[in-house]
């Protein structure tokens, strides 16, 4: 196939997407998003588009693998310390002045950002009163963060990871260690609800006091970012902050002046 009609195959499949599942792909960025169904379309051993197409508009089931395999899922606890210590040090203290604290983690994946949110909430003494709602539009992933189940080959780098963002326990109270797999605390998870929710598609569904979404909207073009960014600010209550990834900015956004830049980490805190 030439590589036009293979942008043809692929915005014709989306389009179909949409049309039949209400999931839109379009605003994502397309050179990782080809690359993704094409490697799927090889692993699976389709000898056409047109039969892959098919089978993706008429089973439901082999859709759910399709938004599996092209939905991005990379993720460690306390990625990124410098940022998870600005967030202890500086932004959940802060919040904890409310009665009640609910944190947004949009684009959860496998749910490591919202435990790691999760232990500093435990150690600055806030747990009790917060509500972390971690929310994916994939389902896969969101089962596996249900679980609450760390692999102990990742533990070693998610200990560093804590301690260079300022944890002041030992990482190791928070699990119990069960040959391959470490699970996560109960009191942890029994603060987090896991939801699906479509960042393209759906709306706000609450007020939040602290929205993080890192790293999701680097995959979405200019006109998809907008409309997330404007979900995000009619999610978050006045005062409130919005994390983002290192790649990602307010800059040129409608809602930018909404909102003033913290200095250094990619936080914002929403002034009117």
């Amino acid at each position: 196939m030439h590589s036009e009609q293979i942008d043809d195959h692929i915005e014709t499949l989306l389009s179909d997407v949409l049309e039949i599942y209400g999931y839109d792909f379009t605003g994502y960025s397309r050179a990782s998003l080809k690359r993704r169904i094409l490697r799927l379309y090889e692993m699976d051993g389709f000898v056409s588009f047109a039969e892959y197409r098919y089978r993706i508009r008429t089973d439901a089931g082999y859709f759910k693998r399709f938004v599996e395999q092209i939905t991005i899922n990379v993720t460690e606890m306390f990625r990124d310390p410098e940022f998870y210590k600005t967030l202890r040090n500086d932004i959940l203290p802060r919040l904890g002045t409310y009665p009640f604290i609910r944190i947004w983690v949009a684009g959860c994946s496998t749910g490591e950002e919202a435990y790691s949110v999760a232990i500093f909430l435990k150690e600055l003494n806030l747990l009790h009163k917060s509500l972390i709602y971690a929310t994916d539009l994939n389902n896969l992933v969101l089962e596996n963060a249900s679980q609450a189940m760390i692999p102990m080959s990742k533990i070693q780098l998610y200990t560093e990871n804590y301690m260079a963002a300022g944890g002041s326990e030992q990482f190791s109270d928070y699990y119990a260690a069960n040959y391959s797999l470490g699970k996560l605390n109960d009191e942890l998870k029994s603060k987090i609800i896991f939801s699906t929710h479509n960042l393209v598609t759906d709306h706000s569904f609450n007020e939040f006091q602290l929205i993080l979404c890192r790293n999701v909207l680097i995959y979405f073009d200019r006109p998809l970012q907008t409309k997330v960014f404007e979900l995000f600010d009619n999610s978050l209550e006045k005062f409130g902050y919005l994390a983002l990834g290192t790649k990602e900015s307010l800059n040129f956004s409608p809602v930018f002046e909404n909102f003033e830049k913290l200095s250094g980490e990619k936080i914002w805190r929403k002034i009117k």
